[in-house]
Parts: structure tokens; sequence; C-alpha cells
């Protein structure tokens, strides 16, 4: 018997591949990377990084929300910026999210990201029970 739970929510943009959005196993909740779709059209939201990183994070909330989670939960992030001269606009929008809670973090400049989006992050979090 698998001890994986694969998430989806409606509130969060469907993949785009053959991923699941979270997989829940055991008390851990690993979010795919998300961009910043508009889960009810499909299309890019935001004319920058800070707008797009916005919605990743608004995103991300719904998918750990459906596995039983929330950001305040998050242990680990993972930032991939398009260009890493948004850096400090993207963690400005990271930085109101999370509050005082200040998950690990990694963050990484790539060559190109879905969709030509500005900024994925995926994370892991625990269960909140």
């Amino acid at each position: 018997m698998s001890d994986l739970t694969f998430v989806q929510t409606e509130h969060a943009p469907a993949a785009i591949g053959p991923y699941s959005q979270a997989v829940v196993t055991g008390d851990w909740v690993f979010c795919s990377g998300q961009i910043a779709l508009d889960p009810a059209t499909g299309q890019m939201v935001g004319d920058d990084a800070a707008a797009q990183a916005e919605q990743v994070l608004g995103n991300l909330a719904h998918v750990l929300d459906a596995a039983g989670s929330s950001l305040a939960a998050v242990v680990k992030t993972t930032i991939f910026l398009a260009d890493m001269s948004d850096f400090v606009a993207v963690n400005e929008v990271y930085a109101r999210h999370f509050g005082t809670h200040r998950p690990a973090r990694a963050t990484v400049a790539v060559a190109a990201l879905p969709k030509a989006a500005a900024v994925e992050i995926e994370c892991v979090a625990r269960i909140e029970r």
C-alpha cells in the first residue's frame, strides 16, 4: 500500500505536466513549483516579478491548505528566478507572506521558466494537526 497522497485543488493552477500540485507522505507536504498562473484561466498574472510572486505565493498557500498545511508550516523553499536582479522585489513579497516565520531557503537563477515566468517557488512543509 502506498503512503502517498496526491493533492489537487481547483484553487491553484492545474499541473501543466505529468506531476501533482503536491504529494503528502507521513507528516510532510512536498509542493511542486508554482508559477503565476491564474487557476481559473490558466493565464500568467503580473507584469513583473513582484506581482508574479504575489500570485505564486497565493497559489502555494492554496495547495498547502488542500494538503492540511499552511505557509506557517513551511520548513524549506526554493525560489527560481529568471533574472537575479528581481531578488530584492521578490524578497519583499516573500517576507510579507511569511511574516516572522523564516523557513530555510535557496534562491537560484535559471535560464528560463515555464510560460516565460519570472519566478517559480516550491516548498516542503509539515502537516498541521
